[in-house]
């Protein structure tokens, strides 16, 4: 689902500032749904599930606000001299694909396992293949995190440093 609605939006809102937004909204929204009924369904993961969602909105959040008070023109613009692991991440669409997609399958599978584990048990094996994906994912976003939060610092010593100047 997701896959497709960004395309979609690629498409139809490609260079827009809202197009760019809503993208990353639908994503953030689509996954916490998911993430949120797995909640329901497997209680023992509880705090599992719910720091997945905390850490995935806590960094796209403060990624998003550090490029727009930065001054970029895309929250997808990573200086490589910044982090180069999210550089790759973000500038090979195929890392990103296959790191999405296999994250938002990890969820999905766990959600179709609730119900029944497929034919030959497929949904149970690709939750576990996808598992280490997700858990990849979820070492970005804290690095995400990470990197946004030492970013937004440095615009905040910057701008005291600029008012020291010109006072």
């Amino acid at each position: 689902m997701q896959v497709v609605d960004s395309f979609d939006l690629s498409v139809l809102l490609v260079g827009s500032k809202f197009g760019a937004m809503l993208d990353m909204l639908m994503d953030r929204v689509g996954t916490m749904t998911l993430i949120s009924c797995l909640c329901v369904y497997y209680p023992n993961y509880l705090f599992y599930l719910q720091m997945s969602i905390a850490i995935d909105i806590a960094s796209h959040w403060l990624h998003v606000h550090t490029s727009i008070a930065g001054g970029s023109t895309s929250h997808k613009a990573i200086d490589l001299d910044q982090n180069p692991i999210l550089h790759i991440y973000y500038t090979n669409r195929k890392v990103l694909f296959g790191v999405c997609a296999c994250n938002e399958l990890f969820y999905s599978t766990l959600y179709l396992c609730y119900h029944t584990v497929g034919p030959f048990g497929i949904f149970k094996q690709i939750a576990y293949i996808t598992a280490p994906v997700a858990i990849l994912k979820t070492l970005l976003n804290l690095l995400h995190l990470y990197t946004a939060s030492y970013n937004l610092a440095s615009l905040d010593v910057k701008d005291r440093k600029d008012r020291k100047v010109s006072s």
